[in-house]
């Protein structure tokens, strides 16, 4: 396998108003300083992880407004732009960042356009290819947020529409305003809470993008499922995780971050890894049990 295409081994899936793309990305939110605040501490590995993730066949970058906030999308110009041909740049707004660690759902609809406006002149851009609304605002009505994501598609200022962190009802609300192209819930071998969006997902054509892929608490642990099935296929722990959420489901699109080059590429390893029908179903019983565990603290 070449260096050049180790993201590619994963497949494709299609997004819509958008394209094809691989279907491992990258997340663009750890190239941040802690606490998602702030200036990276190696401003040069963030950069070197992004080209790398380029020259590794990654063609789906995922980030978002509030990143930094606005470091993200802005190191992501430094380092790609002019983007190659094929590359997609997804990117988010709808949180206000009050401080390290913190966030706040903002979803009025001069909020919404303004940071749109500012995500265009950061990411050096006419079209953002995919925008998804960070949270829902409790405090707006919805329709004003959904309808102000449609006219923003309207305008051309965004190519495709996602929501991140939204229920099955939200997904069947928002469809009423424009095409949801892709939801970004939390889910991993251990988080199942979004099982329904996925499903949900996938039997509509949506593009179901994991945050928190690669966390399996004490799975990845001495004994755990996972650090077993890694021994056992001569993988990472990260690797398997990654593994089976790309088996799950056709619908998933996994976007692990990190600003590291060599973790990086140890995370695209996970697209040539094959579980077998055993391997995936023992993890898969496992992170349930770990999520009903959990569920009953």
């Amino acid at each position: 396998m070449s260096q050049n295409t180790q993201a590619a081994v994963a497949a494709t899936i299609d997004i819509k108003d958008l394209g094809t793309v691989q279907r491992l990305g990258y997340g663009a939110m750890r190239i941040t300083g802690d606490g998602i605040w702030g200036e990276p501490a190696d401003h040069a590995a963030a950069v070197a992880t992004l080209r790398r993730a380029v020259e590794l066949g990654v063609d789906f970058i995922d980030t978002a407004d509030s990143y930094g906030p606005d470091v993200s999308e802005r190191i992501i110009a430094e380092a790609l732009h002019p983007y190659p041909a094929g590359l997609h740049i997804a990117t988010k707004a709808g949180q206000a960042r009050p401080a390290p660690h913190k966030w706040v759902p903002l979803g009025r609809a001069e909020y919404l356009r303004q940071q749109v406006e500012l995500s265009l002149r950061k990411l050096k851009v006419d079209t953002l290819d995919l925008f998804q609304l960070h949270r829902i605002d409790p405090k707006v009505p919805v329709e004003e947020q959904f309808g102000t994501l449609r006219a923003l598609q309207d305008e051309g200022k965004v190519r495709a529409l996602g929501l991140s962190q939204v229920s099955v009802a939200e997904l069947e609300t928002a469809a009423g305003y424009f095409t949801v192209a892709s939801v970004q819930n939390r889910y991993n071998l251990t988080d199942r809470s979004s099982e329904d969006v996925l499903d949900y997902a996938e039997a509509h054509g949506i593009a179901f993008i994991p945050w928190a892929p690669i966390s399996a608490g004490m799975l990845a642990g001495a004994g755990g499922a996972v650090e077993e099935a890694a021994q056992r296929l001569g993988a990472t722990p990260s690797q398997v995780a990654l593994a089976w959420l790309l088996q799950r489901s056709p619908a998933m699109l996994p976007i692990p971050g990190t600003s590291s080059p060599a973790h990086l590429e140890e995370n695209l390893g996970a697209a040539a890894l094959r579980l077998d029908g055993e391997t995936f179903a023992a993890l898969d019983a496992a992170g349930r049990a770990e999520h009903e565990r959990a569920g009953t603290k």
